[in-house]
């Protein structure tokens, strides 16, 4: 059995969002280490899952959403904080997922990005919990970007402090997800 790949979730529907430019930035450091990734938006999330009746019959159209869950190694969830706390589309997604098998002892990263201080701190920190009801393996290694319209120049290119980081997190986050899995 091969290993999937890590999925990176750009967690906001918002358009022109910073966390999918950051999204997109982890991504391509998983791609640079040669690293099997794949990528969702929750902006992808089809209009269907938003209806009462999603919750007793997931759509069809969600189905290949949750099979990239199911079959992804572990998932590096970039996520902004939004009224101090994580997206509500975000908790959409996570509701119409499996239960317990989406996240049963799967590795999950966290990058939290905010315009405020704290850089998506609150955010990440009850998504974790979350996450860790649902038996998740959390990598303790989280990257919180305060001030996140500020981390971009002109030109649009990030710091380059923060890249490392970033960088440094998809590193690390492929080691542990490895250190996990059985001989």
């Amino acid at each position: 059995m091969t290993q999937g790949p890590i999925l990176v979730i750009s967690g906001t529907n918002r358009p022109d969002a910073y966390c999918l430019r950051i999204a997109r930035i982890v991504e391509g450091h998983y791609r640079r280490e040669c690293i099997k990734v794949d990528f969702y938006s929750i902006a992808d999330l089809p209009a269907e899952v938003f209806t009462p009746q999603a919750y007793a019959h997931k759509p069809p159209a969600f189905a290949p959403v949750q099979q990239r869950v199911l079959d992804c190694c572990g998932m590096h969830v970039v996520l902004p904080e939004y009224n101090g706390s994580f997206p509500g589309v975000l908790k959409v997604f996570i509701d119409m997922l499996k239960f317990p098998e989406s996240f049963d002892h799967k590795p999950v990263a966290f990058v939290g990005l905010a315009s405020g201080a704290w850089g998506g701190l609150r955010a990440v920190e009850q998504l974790q919990l979350v996450f860790g009801y649902r038996n998740a393996h959390v990598y303790p290694e989280r990257v919180f970007i305060p001030a996140v319209r500020e981390k971009f120049d002109a030109a649009g290119r990030l710091d380059s402090a923060l890249d490392h980081r970033l960088a440094r997190q998809a590193s690390g986050f492929a080691h542990f997800i490895a250190a996990l899995r059985p001989a």
